[in-house]
């Protein structure tokens, strides 16, 4: 437990019963059940104790916290012992302070005695603990020690000296009670126990994920962090939120003057408790990394060297070609595309600089290409484009049914959490093509794992309402009073014809129609029903039916409006709800709202002081298509990726090669930025105020804890940028944006950094209705009034495979890598999965005369790349998988422009693909190759041309 940290020692009991004890002859008022060390800590008593840490359930085996209880036999531990009304307690005298040295003495006889040079003198527990009790010598000269153990240095981000363990199991602990993954036991009994990664391998070869969490609740110097061994200890600590997934992880950034020394997760952090994963809690070495480019860059054209110059001379010619631009080619030849890792205060002022800035709508963002039809699905059935619950919601539901989501890997701490609620008995349903890791472990298993083939998510959502239709199960009750009974009848009768039937459908989608049903049954059934899905069931031609459909089962079952329920999309980016509720897309301003509303369009007239478009602008793909014919000539991108993220990548290469002017503000030279004629520096989380908005509509502070590398926050080069084309900006901190973005938002009405820094966080909506935002939506009624049922048609997707493509390629997330991995590829994180690699199930290898790590090609109806083969039976026969990490990968060469049909979100799950066996890489991975050595050669000669 960090010195940054209170530690009450237990956890706080939830009982809303109060009782009252004397503690050193102090009256302490606390809830029953909690524990006479907490309730002595609550008071400002400070128990003595090793084994207990308030992140984990108390256990009792340091017997440091000993303490006498008036009335009571013998000594008994503090951090089980439960407060009882009336009792005395005696925390310190003669008798419970000798107890305690002799006890402590037995600690340090077998403990290297390095205070001065071991690592975490300043915040080590037993060199405090010695202190508290008054220690002042060791008698005891043991014949056997644990002295000369061996230390693991296998992991790249902590070290296990065992030389300095002190068996407290409290590491142990942490990996079954806060991540559940229980790699680490004790092993042996007695003196020869000891703390053993998964009998006894080295930490890489266990099944330890890096969480971090046995490192935050190790005592000791026997687990610790290697940037505290190399840096020292931290000297202060900066509370922000992680940039990292859609949980929105609290994270304290531990300093040591302007260096980042650790990031510790915040036990005050409302999403994750005092949790986090190897990306968030060691991953962030990529800010300072020496690719970072801080210098602005302009050049001609991309095949001329960059020349480094001032920020004002990059600035005045972006701007200068942006309005040569539009006077050559017409107001809607330039447009911008904001980015769900960037803050809301950012993503803001990109879209009104494009709106009011550029005069046109031609606003986009990459939050389209994962979870658009998340927000028009759920707009359209409860009226709000956003999910329905908190996480911790999950600890109250009975049946938890995951559809098209990889929760443990690509948001691995609601993951744990969920994981938890599992072990506590929930039940769980598994709707996926892959066997996911919640589908089958040794702690968790799921009752029904629906094995769908790849786009046919429609049709077993179908089946699952046919279920709850004709057998009764629906709440006629919640339907009655909650939902809007003319389109319920009409969905009702839909869905009851036998051609949705689980019988029917089994042709379709590869389930079993009894596990469909007896999957129906277990979620329509449940006191609680929770759905929670990922971009499995939004990166499809049916994408915003599927969101449609599960909003009906919800609906149709009471399963909203209550804690332990709901409608949960789970975002795939840290900002990736945000962006969305700061007007990214080309037809809605910030807070959803039609650029063609009159009312709408006027307040933002009347604030901006400009005429505002009243036509929808240019989608992403839209763009790329204006450009290759010639009419759109002009781009700003501030901190995406859209030449590796995007689907059907030659093609937009081709886009971005027939642009004019490409502006890219970003870390590093991503694979957009070989496109571009200007490129200005961007800053990370680190190094900038905002906020980001999770997947639960929670806003959290982004606080700055270094100064910029490259001299400027993002949203001060947007506002240099607005400056220079003629539109002013004048803000002089991003509190002033929130303000901005509240009076003209109504969902975020009641939204301040007052009120964020006094709450930590707040839940939108935040207004006067809900002064202190809103954990679980729609509990009285639906925003839109009654809920709508809609008829969801199961259309058939347009990739089919043939004779030519016969298997079905879908891609997903890895837990060690983020995204298009322009982040943690630069860093350690590599030693986990430092390639993309393409999943095959035995059968069809075998098929093919693929061995495991054969190289193999992967050719679709848009491309051909070649990946390492991963011989796994975790797909399915027909159905091979791949991650997106790597851009040398190019999986994205091979997914087609099909898209859904009221989003245009990419059907990135669904390409009909060939595989087989070769020598050598694909003709546009070697094409690839040369491109980006011509570009980090370019780069390189940016100074000698400056």
């Amino acid at each position: 437990m960090s010195k940054f940290e209170k530690d009450f020692g237990t956890p706080a009991s939830p009982s809303d019963q109060l009782v009252t004890l004397e503690i050193d002859g102090f009256k302490a008022t606390v809830p029953a059940g909690t524990s006479v060390m907490h309730a002595a800590a609550s008071i400002g008593i400070e128990i003595p104790k090793l084994c207990a840490t308030d992140s984990l359930e108390p256990f009792g085996s340091c017997r440091l916290c000993l303490v006498q209880v008036e009335g009571g036999r013998g000594y008994p531990a503090s951090c089980t012992t439960p407060c009882a009304d009336g009792m005395k307690i005696t925390t310190q005298n003669a008798k419970l302070a000798e107890v305690r040295r002799g006890i402590m003495e037995l600690y340090i006889s077998d403990h290297p005695l390095d205070c001065l040079t071991c690592s975490s003198n300043g915040d080590c527990e037993l060199q405090d603990m010695a202190g508290a009790v008054g220690l002042r010598e060791v008698r005891y000269e043991p014949v056997k020690t644990h002295l000369k153990a061996e230390k693991d240095d296998s992991n790249p981000y902590f070290s296990f000296d065992p030389s300095k363990c002190i068996v407290c199991s409290r590491c142990v602990r942490a990996c079954e009670e806060t991540q559940g993954t229980f790699a680490l036991t004790l092993d042996g009994r007695g003196f020869d126990s000891k703390v053993s990664p998964s009998q006894n391998q080295a930490f890489m070869d266990s099944e330890c994920v890096s969480c971090g969490a046995c490192v935050q609740a190790c005592p000791t110097a026997t687990l610790m962090e290697k940037s505290v061994i190399e840096h020292g200890q931290p000297e202060h600590a900066v509370v922000t939120t992680c940039a990292y997934c859609g949980v929105g992880c609290s994270f304290r950034a531990e300093m040591r003057g302007d260096q980042v020394i650790r990031m510790v997760p915040d036990k005050d952090g409302k999403a994750n408790h005092g949790h986090s994963c190897v990306k968030g809690r060691f991953a962030f070495g990529y800010a300072t990394h020496k690719d970072r480019i801080t210098q602005p860059m302009i050049r001609k054209s991309i095949k001329a060297p960059w020349q480094e110059v001032s920020w004002e001379e990059a600035i005045n010619y972006a701007a200068s070609e942006l309005k040569r631009i539009q006077a050559n080619y017409g107001k809607d030849s330039v447009g911008g595309i904001t980015s769900s890792r960037c803050t809301n205060e950012e993503t803001f002022l990109v879209q009104k600089l494009i709106r009011a800035g550029f005069g046109n709508n031609n606003v986009d963002t990459c939050a389209r290409v994962c979870h658009s039809p998340t927000g028009y699905g759920l707009k359209q059935t409860f009226g709000e484009s956003s999910g329905t619950q908190n996480f911790d919601s999950v600890m109250h539901a009975d049946v938890i049914m995951v559809i098209g989501a990889n929760p443990t890997d690509g948001h691995p701490v609601f993951g744990s959490q969920m994981k938890k609620r599992l072990r506590q008995g929930a039940r769980l349903i598994v709707a996926d093509p892959r066997e996911i890791d919640l589908v089958k472990t040794p702690h968790v298993k799921a009752s029904h794992h629906l094995k769908l083939r790849p786009s046919t998510n429609v049709a077993l959502i179908n089946a699952l309402g046919h279920v709850v239709v004709t057998e009764g199960l629906v709440d006629e009750a919640f339907v009655q009073e909650r939902c809007d009974l003319v389109s319920f009848g009409k969905w009702k009768d839909f869905v009851a014809e036998q051609r949705n039937s689980p019988e029917a459908s089994e042709a379709i989608t590869g389930v079993p129609a009894a596990e469909v049903r007896a999957a129906a049954r277990l979620y329509a059934q449940a006191r609680n029903g929770a759905i929670y899905y990922g971009l499995g069931v939004t990166e499809h031609s049916q994408g915003s039916t599927t969101v449609i459909g599960i909003a009906n089962l919800a609906m149709a079952t009471g399963n909203l409006g209550r804690i332990g329920v709901g409608v949960n999309p789970l975002r795939g980016q840290n900002n990736v709800q945000g962006s969305c509720d700061m007007g990214s897309f080309p037809h809605e301003f910030p807070g959803y709202r039609h650029v063609s509303d009159t009312a709408t369009r006027q307040l933002f007239e009347l604030n901006w002081g400009v005429t505002l478009d009243s036509e929808p602008g240019l989608r992403i793909p839209n763009m790329f298509d204006a450009a290759l014919d010639g009419s759109f000539k002009g781009l700003y991108v501030e901190g995406e990726d859209i030449a590796q993220s995007d689907p059907d990548i030659q093609h937009v290469h081709a886009a971005l090669r027939a642009m004019e002017c490409v502006i890219v503000q970003d870390l590093f030279l991503n694979e957009t930025a070989k496109f571009a004629h200007v490129f200005l520096p961007g800053s990370s989380f680190l190094e900038k105020n905002g906020t980001f908005t999770n997947a639960e509509r929670r806003i959290s502070p982004v606080r700055q804890v270094m100064a910029p590398l490259a001299g400027y926050q993002d949203w001060e080069v947007t506002q240099l940028l607005a400056n220079a084309m003629g539109y002013p900006m004048n803000y002089s901190h991003p509190s002033e944006i929130m303000d901005e973005i509240a009076r003209l938002t109504p969902s975020f009405a009641g939204v301040s950094y007052e009120k964020i820094d006094r709450m930590g966080s707040v839940q939108w909506p935040c207004n006067d209705e809900a002064p202190e935002g809103t954990p679980t939506m729609h509990e009285q009624e639906f925003l839109r009034g009654k809920g709508r049922f809609m008829v969801t048609e199961y259309v058939q997707t347009q990739e089919r495979t043939n004779r030519q493509f016969p298997l079905i390629l879908t891609t997903g997330r890895i837990l060690s890598q983020y995204n298009v991995g322009a982040q943690t590829r630069r860093t350690d994180n590599v030693a986990w999965h430092a390639e993309d690699r393409l999943e095959i199930h035995p059968h069809d290898a075998e098929d093919r005369g693929i061995n495991d790590g054969d190289w193999v090609g992967i050719k679709s109806r848009a491309g051909e790349t070649v990946l390492r083969a991963l011989i796994t039976d975790r797909v399915q026969p027909g159905v091979v998988y791949t991650t997106f990490h790597f851009p040398e990968s190019g999986a994205n060469v091979i997914t087609t422009d099909n898209s859904d049909w009221a989003t245009n979100c990419p059907e990135y799950k669904v390409t009909a693909v060939q595989v087989a066996k070769v020598s050598q890489t694909s003709e546009w991975q070697r094409r690839y190759h040369d491109f980006t050595e011509e570009q980090l050669h370019l780069l390189d000669q940016a100074s000698l041309h400056s």
